[in-house]
């Protein structure tokens, strides 16, 4: 199993098999649905993408095949890991929390999660996926990450 964050979701969104290509078990927080749906709006808003494209996207991430999990811990955990980080919001903590709770990891696109929390071992980039977990690895990280699925 793997946790997906909004931006992943969005990136998946873009692509006909975008969720296909990232595995056939994934899990959100809820509160995934409401940050890419509102990304996606954003974009569409912004005219950087058509309302074709908009409405094609917003179909398949009303339609995913990712499983909406929301344990009763999840908020303690996140409010937990948000001290522990020092970050002002709970979002990103959110779905750190629930890979932690459900013991597998959160792949994301955003570098600068993936490099804040790197110490936990448990979330990795886009790029990684069917790698070894990064503290198998020599320990580098790139500071932008390509994302393969942003391709429509």
């Amino acid at each position: 199993m793997l946790v997906i964050d909004a931006n992943v979701a969005v990136a998946a969104c873009a692509k006909e098999q975008g969720f296909a290509e990232l595995g056939d078990e994934l899990a959100a927080p809820p509160l995934m649905w409401s940050e890419a749906r509102a990304n996606l709006h954003l974009e569409l808003f912004k005219q950087t993408i058509t309302a074709e494209d908009a409405a094609i996207m917003h179909e398949r991430l009303e339609t995913c095949p990712v499983e909406r999990q929301d344990p009763p811990e999840l908020g303690r955990r996140a409010w937990e890991l948000a001290e522990r980080f020092g970050w002002g919001r709970t979002y990103d903590a959110e779905y750190v929390a629930l890979a932690q709770i459900l013991g597998c990891r959160l792949v994301t696109i955003d570098a600068r999660l993936r490099r804040g929390t790197e110490q936990l071992g448990i979330v990795i980039g886009v790029h990684e996926l069917g790698q070894q977990t990064p503290e198998m690895q020599s320990g580098t990280d790139p500071e932008s990450e390509a994302n393969p699925l942003r391709q429509a």
